[in-house]
């Protein structure tokens, strides 16, 4: 027995938002193929805010393009509201991963940023990643949701990320001092090499 096999989200709320309806009703057959009994399909973030202003759910996957809000607009909304609602996690769901989109996702608090076309097994690895996160919420003035420094922490204890780079923090404490940004940039800047 593998531990996804132990996970049960039979009892789990999750709001799915896609302002594309065949999009959606994808999504919702891979969130049912999880075990999920219990989804609620809406095709604007609007809606979205209706609901959530009626009852919690347990998780948020979005993916809207709508100019009266967004995905991101959304985000930057539901983490500024109260508690519960504000620490829901979010998978923000794009076709458009450009390192900008990615980075705007991070920077208005969802907890993941995964590509389409999405992959059950992708999707439910994040889901996982959720249940075992161990990052801090952080709120302040500029951003509230959870800690961006997603890359110092790596994924969970257990799990295999998908960057080489990926460090536990379990690890222990670093051995040498950051370098300043000016000496990565000398470093990391393009030289010409004579042959």
């Amino acid at each position: 027995m593998n531990k996804y096999d132990r996970v049960n989200l039979e009892h789990s709320s999750v709001l799915l938002i896609d302002d594309n309806q065949q999009a959606l009703d994808m999504l919702g057959s891979v969130v049912q193929g999880f075990g999920v009994r219990e989804q609620i399909k809406l095709g604007s973030a609007t809606e979205a805010v209706k609901l959530l202003s009626e009852r919690n759910v347990d998780l948020i996957i979005i993916d809207c393009n709508d100019p009266e809000m967004d995905s991101y607009a959304f985000t930057r909304w539901l983490r500024r509201q109260g508690e519960p609602l504000k620490y829901t996690p979010v998978i923000m769901v794009t076709g458009h991963a450009t390192q900008n989109k990615v980075q705007e996702g991070r920077d208005c608090g969802v907890s993941f940023v995964v590509v389409k076309p999405i992959t059950p097994k992708v999707l439910l690895k994040r889901v996982i990643w959720l249940a075992l996160d161990e990052r801090e919420f952080i709120e302040c003035p500029t951003y509230v949701g959870p800690d961006r420094r997603v890359r110092n922490y790596g994924p969970p204890l257990g799990e295999r990320g998908r960057r080489k780079g990926d460090l536990s923090a379990h690890i222990g404490i670093a051995k040498e001092e950051n370098m300043d940004q000016a000496d990565i940039d000398a470093l990391l800047k393009p030289q010409k090499v004579h042959l």
